[in-house]
């Protein structure tokens, strides 16, 4: 009697760096950011409030167009400094900036209409945010020997 023998690949489990986490969670963040204000447009009456230079309550004008800049600029700062900042500077950042942006994203769905897009497109942005602050705050540490000054 002859015993039949398979072998079965197994996956490898490739350990992520700390930092290539966060970069992917920020992107994944402007991903989101990017959608939700794309397929905003098709809510009926937009594209007319923008023809006629207003968003949400807002004037469009070139201090409301720096004031999106500027708040989307730091998310998209943050895939790079996720993967450039020192260890130390890299996770007080990201919990920080993270914190912050979990204010964001619930006040920009504030008095929207559409409360079933909006809750969604929040939940999401918000669990992306909380593993952020997850992965910088259990962000490992090694325990080398002590030095001296």
């Amino acid at each position: 009697m002859h015993s039949k023998t398979t072998s079965r690949s197994v996956l490898e489990n490739v350990k992520v760096p700390v930092p290539l986490k966060l970069a992917a969670l920020w992107a994944s963040l402007m991903f989101m950011y990017a959608y939700v204000d794309i397929l905003g447009i098709y809510k009926p009456g937009v594209i007319e409030d923008i023809l006629a230079g207003r968003v949400w309550q807002f004037q469009i004008n070139g201090m409301w167009t720096f004031g999106a800049l500027a708040l989307m600029t730091i998310p998209i700062l943050m895939v790079f400094l996720s993967m450039a900042l020192p260890a130390r500077a890299n996770r007080l950042t990201n919990i920080i900036v993270a914190a912050v942006y979990v204010v964001v994203s619930i006040g920009s769905a504030t008095g929207e209409s559409w409360l079933y897009y909006y809750s969604f497109a929040v939940t999401v942005e918000v669990l992306l945010l909380a593993l952020v602050i997850r992965y910088a705050w259990t962000w490992p540490r090694t325990h080398g020997s002590r030095v001296s000054v």
